[in-house]
């Protein structure tokens, strides 16, 4: 329980009590008890409350014949409006006249002193209690609350706490209240003794207490206080410790808890009767099972001689409703009643089962999706309107909504129907989150300075359920606009269908780790979806996209696939390329949310060939995992392992029988954030390499110089640039524990999240050739070579990560720091980046 909910509780619990009701003799005093008829009815003293509103709660009119006994019920009647704080009631000849003082008007509330408990607390449970700026002051209710208080600082150990509530009086009835708290210390627990017990230690029983009489040297931020409530709920647990492990009989016999004198110190004793240890003889099923016997018999066997086990023994009830859920019975009542034997240590367990009636939804209700279609929703129920109560279907139905993205919370809820009694309606209430992003990149490396980037998606268009983005982004190296479309819902059945048209240019040279050159494209493509089951999609698509290459840097490994494709009379025109590309896919994705998931995993593998009438011909493949362990119970603590391999090259050979060749340009690159963070982008991989034939002299000419002829092959010499050119496979992973954010409150946790990371990952080239430069000579200025054909030259860095669900979109922060590189990488400390999560 929560402290805000404790609080709460004692308030409302004070508040309840019986409120002294004010007698009404002085009043009748002043009454002539004799009958008489009322010609005239009057009433005196009224300031803000109108005349008809009390005219409404005295039950007597004119013409009425009245004596003392209905006048007395007309004091009660007007002291039951709550406008007045006293009433007298006189008799002016036949005319009946009402004296009232009303209840001043509450015109500010003042807290001083207050720790414990937030002003915003306060506030709440006052205005629950009826205690409200601007209304008037019910003076009977301030004892009560008074008592709340201090009831709620005994509660958490604060026994010398008090609370004192004035009322000042101010001008025109007015009243301003001060809550003033002297919450003093907190008590602390000296010491927890456990008395009777024989079968475990103290240590053992006390291991899971809340409540703590001793605490280890390194535990900085525990605390041995005393809380009334904790200690109930760690009597719960010692009592299951019991149960759970035979114990059938357990009983705590008593609870001692004693103070010392100056009430800031706690001594809290446990007198327990251990009992015996009890094994399970024979198990009976009893009531109507609805036709489902054997499956109720196989949920229910537990072999003979097995030790007694209350924790076994309620998830077999859990498990038995859980199933009658499926059917539609949704208030099934599952008992388990345990017959000890006498002279035996051995007890019957009866299950006696009572589906009830079976229920059907009458209407599925939304709540909370202000931009977000009815229809969006509707389309992923699993349970139907007008079909049985399915736990199973409703469950299923809030992961579906989950997924989509576009909630930070979704929560169902089922109430009878106010019409039938076999009828009910389930809500599902969800809190909308920003479902797009303006995506602005934001980085630093120790090499490359401030990296920058840009773009605008929307994956909720207009509530509609589908994904819409239309980006334009300029930049000292890039230039492209691109319009995307996705309809998730193109049938009923889920098919999906997306068009995508796009145009860029890009300067390698202006962009830090890149080897130069320049690629201009354009492209339009489409892909179809097609569900298999609830969680696994197959998809297809094609794609044209027009290349134009030019300016490209001299470098080894381009110039295999670049050079024939040249035109040898004009090289500075580049080549071009038209490419007809085809894609399939296949995913599985069990996650349980779209947005920052918690459990399940997701799966996904993926295949795009270009065509063999396209200029180039190559193939590229891509598998994706993402797997979630939650460690606790809450998710609150959550470990996360992910892995991404890819691999392509060419295939066929042209006309002049050369073999086509794997794009230099749609390599795999590594480093940076979006998947090995503590290193700069781009920069994990084979280097490029550049070859410089060497010459020997020749006779000198007519001219007296002597021209150069080639020498031998292995007289070249090379240099390795410090550019990553990247590689066709590459394997990157990660493990990553996700942690509570701190001084996040509890319902801000879904949309802020914090993590540690540990990144591995390697990109090479299998075409690459070591043999042919390892024995050309170095210049001088050049890195080392490298076999980059070698998968084994992994990279790994650690660090810690924090992602928050802004309204522009996800932003992610990033710190981290290599733990195994090599000499020549360049890192970077800290990523800024808005519109990509892991």
């Amino acid at each position: 329980m929560t402290l805000k909910q404790l609080f709460l509780s004692a308030l409302v619990a004070a508040a309840s009590l019986p409120a002294y009701e004010a007698s009404s003799a002085e009043n009748n005093s002043q009454i002539n008890f004799e009958k008489f008829v009322v010609e005239d009815i009057r009433v005196r003293g009224l300031q803000r409350v109108a005349l008809g509103a009390a005219l409404t709660y005295i039950p007597i009119r004119v013409g009425d014949e009245v004596d003392a006994s209905r006048i007395r019920a007309s004091i009660r009647s007007l002291n039951s409006a709550a406008y007045f704080e006293n009433i007298v009631v006189k008799r002016d000849g036949n005319t009946l006249v009402f004296e009232v003082i009303e209840r001043p008007t509450i015109a500010s509330i003042e807290f001083d002193g207050n720790k414990e408990i937030k002003d915003e607390q306060l506030e709440e449970s006052l205005t629950d209690s009826g205690i409200v700026v601007g209304e008037q002051l019910d003076r009977t209710m301030i004892s009560s609350i008074e008592t709340g208080l201090e009831d709620f600082f005994h509660g958490v150990g604060k026994y010398n706490a008090s609370v004192e509530i004035n009322v000042i009086e101010l001008p025109r009835n007015r009243v301003r209240l001060e809550l003033k708290f002297e919450e003093g210390d907190s008590a602390e627990i000296q010491q927890i003794n456990i008395v009777g017990n024989s079968s475990f230690t103290d240590e053992q029983l006390l291991a899971d207490f809340e409540l703590k009489d001793k605490l280890p040297w390194w535990n900085f931020i525990g605390e041995r206080r005393y809380q009334k409530q904790q200690l109930s709920g760690d009597l719960e647990k010692l009592e299951s410790f019991y149960r759970n492990r035979g114990y059938l009989a357990f009983q705590i016999e008593s609870v001692q808890v004693s103070m010392t004198p100056d009430r800031e110190g706690v001594y809290i004793t446990i007198n327990v009767n251990e009992g015996e240890v009890y094994d399970v003889r024979e198990v009976n099923v009893i009531g109507d099972l609805k036709g489902h016997d054997d499956v109720i018999k196989r949920l229910t066997s537990i072999d003979p001689g097995t030790r007694y086990n209350a924790e076994q023994i309620t998830f077999l009830e859990d498990a038995i409703s859980r199933y009658y859920g499926r059917f539609g019975y949704a208030y099934p009542e599952v008992r388990a009643i345990p017959d000890m034997q006498e002279g035996s240590n051995e007890v019957d367990l009866t299950f006696s089962v009572n589906p009830g009636q079976r229920i059907y939804v009458d209407r599925i209700n939304f709540i909370g999706n202000n931009i977000t279609a009815d229809e969006v929703l509707r389309r992923e129920m699993r349970q139907l309107e007008g079909a049985p109560l399915n736990d199973q279907l409703i469950e299923q139905s809030k992961v579906r909504l989950e997924r989509l993205g576009y909630f930070e919370t979704v929560e169902t809820s089922t109430r009878k129907s106010d019409t039938e009694d076999d009828r009910v309606e389930v809500d599902f209430t969800v809190k909308e989150q920003p479902s797009g992003s303006f995506n602005f990149t934001l980085g630093y490396g120790d090499y490359s300075g401030f990296q920058i980037g840009l773009g605008l998606s929307q994956e909720n268009f207009l509530g509609s359920g589908n994904r819409a983005a239309i980006n334009v982004n300029t930049n000292r190296y890039n230039k492209s606009a691109s319009v995307s479309y996705t309809d998730r819902y193109l049938t009923k059945d889920g098919v999906s269908l997306s068009g995508q048209l796009y145009v860029s240019e890009f300067d390698a040279g202006n962009l830090e780790n890149y080897i130069r050159y320049n690629k201009k494209q354009y492209g339009i493509g489409s892909s179809i979806g097609f569900p298999i089951n609830e969680v696994t999609s197959l998809n297809f698509g094609a794609t044209y996209r027009n290349e134009q290459i030019s300016n490209v840097d001299s470098y080894e490994q381009v110039s295999r696939f670049y050079r024939p494709y040249l035109d040898e009379q004009n090289p500075n025109l580049g080549v071009k390329f038209d490419i007809f590309e085809l894609s399939a896919g296949i995913s599985r994705v069990t996650l349980n949310r779209g947005m920052f998931p918690t459990a399940g995993s997701s799966n996904s593998l993926s295949v795009e060939v270009a065509t063999p009438n396209s200029d180039v011909n190559y193939f590229r493949t891509n598998y994706d995992y993402r797997q979630y362990f939650p460690i606790t119970d809450s998710h609150s603590f959550v470990f996360m392992t992910r892995l991404r391999i890819g691999y392509g090259n060419g295939y066929g050979t042209d006309e002049n029988g050369n073999e086509y060749l794997f794009p230099f340009y749609e390599n795999f690159r590594l480093g940076g954030r979006d998947n090995l963070r503590g290193f700069e982008g781009n920069t994990i991989g084979p280097r490029a390499i550049y070859r410089y034939p060497q010459t020997i002299p020749g006779q000198p000419g007519y001219d007296g110089i002597p021209p150069g002829l080639p020498a031998y092959p292995g007289a070249d010499q090379v240099a390795v640039s410090q550019y990553s050119v990247g590689g066709n496979a590459m394997a990157v992973g990660g493990l990553e524990l996700i942690v509570p954010t701190p001084f996040i409150s509890e319902e801000n946790k879904n949309t802020v999240r914090t993590s540690f990371y540990i990144d591995v990952g390697n990109v090479w080239d299998t075409e690459f050739d070591y043999a042919t430069y390892s024995q050309l000579e170095l210049l001088g200025n050049s890195e080392p070579l490298k076999d980059y054909s070698e998968p084994s030259h992994y990279r790994a860095a650690a660090g810690i990560s924090i992602q928050w669900i802004s309204p522009m979109g996800p932003i992610t922060l990033s710190f981290g720091r290599p733990i195994k590189s090599e000499e020549t990488d360049r890192t970077q400390t800290f990523t800024f980046n808005i519109g990509t999560t892991f």
